[in-house]
Formats: C-alpha cells, structure tokens, sequence
C-alpha cells in the first residue's frame, strides 16, 4: 500500500519496516497463526531502542503482556476505559503484531447490523444466481475466521444488545453458520466457517459508554476484561503529546517546533481540569467533557497551526484558549462557565511568563 496522500496510514504499512525486521530476527516461539512470538509483538509495542524499535504505546507493559496472553487463548480481549487513553490505538498495534493486519475492524454504533458484522450478499448476483459463496459478501468477522486473522471491534457496547451477541458462537464454539448456504449445490460445506488458528476478537468500550448497551453475562464470560489508564505521569505525557502533535503538524506543512513550556501549560490544563485536583492536590471544579491525552493532542496541533498559519511563528497560550472552547463545550454548557473560572482562577495562581499569557488571553473565549 503506498502511503502517498494517507492522512493515517494503519499500524502494519506505517510501521512495516519494523515488523520486517521482528519477523526477520524472530527466534522465538510463535502461538499457532501468529505473525510474531510474543516477545517479539510486544517489543513492536513497547519498543527496543538498541534494535530500533520505536515506542507506540505509553502505558503498563504489564498490561500489554496480558492483552498478548489474552490473545493467544480461546477468549477475546476486551479493553476498557475513559475516552482518549488509547485503546482503539492499543488494539490497532495488538492486531498488526499478531496478524499482520489491523483493517479488519467493525466500529459500533446504534445502526450496525449483523449483516456488517457477519456476511452480507451481493444482491444483483443474489437474485440471479440464488445463495452462493460468488454471491456472499464477508464481513470482517466471517473473513477473520476464515483467515486467522485478528477481528477488532471498535465502541461494542453503542451496538444493540441482540447485535453483539452474535459474537457469542464464533467465540465460544469457534464457527459462524451460514444457513442460507445449507442447501445449495455445495451440499452444505460451505454453510459452516470454523475459526483457523490465530483467529480472535478485540473488542474496546468506554466506560462513559458501558450503560448504554450493557454487555450480556453470556458475552462478557467470552472476554478478559482490560482497563487502559490514563497517563500517570506528567512528563511522559507531555512528552508523548509533544511527539504526536509534531507528527500531525509536520504532515499539515508546519515546519516550526512548539515550545515546551507552551506544551506543558496545555497539559497541566488538561489534568487538573481532567482530575478535578490541581497539581498540589487541591480540589477544584472537574470538567464533564473529555479531557484526555488524545484530545490535548489534538488541541496541541490546532495550536501549532493557528501559531504557524496566521502569524508564522508556534503557538501560543493565547491560541490555547482559542482551542480549548471547542473542547470544553461539548456536552455541558457549564463546562465553558468552569474552564473560564480556571483561567480566572487557577491560571494566576500559576509562575511563569506563559501562564500570565494564559490568564491574559482569558478573553477570547466566546461568550
């Protein structure tokens, strides 16, 4: 796949050269249909600077040596957490080392059928030909199953009950009828698909989401549960938002390098307005909207290309208040009302010459 003109190329082309060489010098043991062994998918994850593998996820390695272990038994994973801690990203990265393939994707909503889950049929050959594997349309499940291939299911819990439970016989008994080709020609073979080895499912659900479509018992017993965090630490994530803002900055044309200091009033901004606690621990008014490392990401690149398009310099903490009300006001009208309480507030609380420039720029929030 050429990645000319991509905006998001998936983890398997972005990152092929990598996976070339875990291939290449892999002598460890692989579970059966796995791309890599599990040492070597998890050094793709975490990275091995002497080999020259980049870092992908900042979170506990712990965590992604029981998503492997999860992955190679008779269980789906299923990942867990607040809104932005970077579980689709986790399940991209976990589908790309074990299969080599990360495409195979369903995203939930209240609209998805089983039809997009499952198989479809190609309705012009349906009416000519009747039922028949030339007239089946595979859906990433049916083609997981049949592949071996890593099958991931992106905000399961927005599905409808009755719709996510048709992941309950590909994971319990590892086939996935299809009754339509009971009595063709074919005499029924191809009316059965069992799961080839490497076959398996990743399923994420915010926990803002899980009462929305709550889980069946019979389902969530055909998943081991993992809970992705946010970042605990606040240098490491300034530093990732850094790396990542870069990244999409360069590719939007942005040739100069944010300032860290900048960087790091966005991300204090961020947690406390996230934790409800300012950095000394005390309490404060918490946002109702998603204040997550994801969403300072993509702040951080709005504030880089207003710096660098209207003035041709890095942003500002004056293009952070710019950005951050299209963040704050969400869901909850009063959210505005507190991130301008915080830049009144908390923000003159605060040393150094950027937050003075925040707490100057206090003005430009609308309203």
């Amino acid at each position: 796949m050429s990645v000319d003109g991509l905006q998001r190329p998936p983890a398997e082309v972005r990152f092929a050269g990598e996976l070339a060489a875990l291939r290449d010098g892999d002598t460890g043991d692989r579970p059966p249909g796995w791309a890599l062994s599990l040492r070597a998918a998890r050094t793709f994850i975490l990275g091995d600077q002497k080999a020259g593998i980049t870092r992908k996820f900042v979170g506990d390695p712990s965590l992604i040596d029981r998503a492997l272990i999860s992955l190679a038994t008779s269980r789906g994973l299923m990942l867990v957490g607040e809104p932005g801690t970077a579980k689709s990203l986790l399940s991209e990265l976990l589908a790309a080392a074990v299969s080599g393939d990360s495409t195979l994707t369903i995203q939930g909503g209240a609209a998805t059928t089983e039809d997009q889950i499952k198989y479809g049929w190609n309705y012009a050959l349906l009416v000519a030909d009747g039922p028949s594997t030339r007239s089946l349309v595979p859906a990433p499940l049916l083609r997981g199953m049949a592949e071996g291939r890593v099958v991931r299911f992106e905000e399961i819990t927005r599905c409808p009950l009755e719709v996510q439970d048709c992941l309950l016989s590909p994971l319990s008994d590892r086939v996935l009828a299809v009754p339509e080709l009971a009595g063709t020609d074919t005499g029924g073979t191809d009316s059965m698909v069992f799961a080839r080895d490497g076959f398996n499912v990743i399923a994420t659900a915010n926990t803002r989401d899980r009462g929305v479509n709550e889980m069946s018992a019979a389902l969530k017993r055909r998943f081991n549960f993992e809970t992705v965090f946010p970042i605990a630490d606040f240098d490491t994530e300034v530093s990732l938002v850094a790396q990542e803002a870069g990244a999409l900055l360069h590719r939007s044309g942005v040739t100069a390098e944010q300032r860290r200091d900048v960087l790091e009033v966005l991300v204090t901004t961020f947690r406390e307005l996230r934790t409800g606690r300012t950095g000394k621990g005390d309490a404060m008014e918490r946002m109702t909207a998603v204040m997550s490392t994801a969403e300072a990401v993509s702040v951080a690149h709005a504030v880089g290309l207003r710096g660098w398009f209207l003035r041709r310099e890095p942003g500002t903490p004056a293009d952070i208040v710019s950005c951050l009300a299209g963040t704050a006001a969400k869901d909850n009208p009063d959210d505005l009302a507190k991130l301008r309480r915080y830049l009144e507030q908390e923000a003159p609380r605060r040393a150094g010459e950027q937050w003075k420039a925040l707490h100057a720029a206090r003005h430009l929030l609308p309203g």
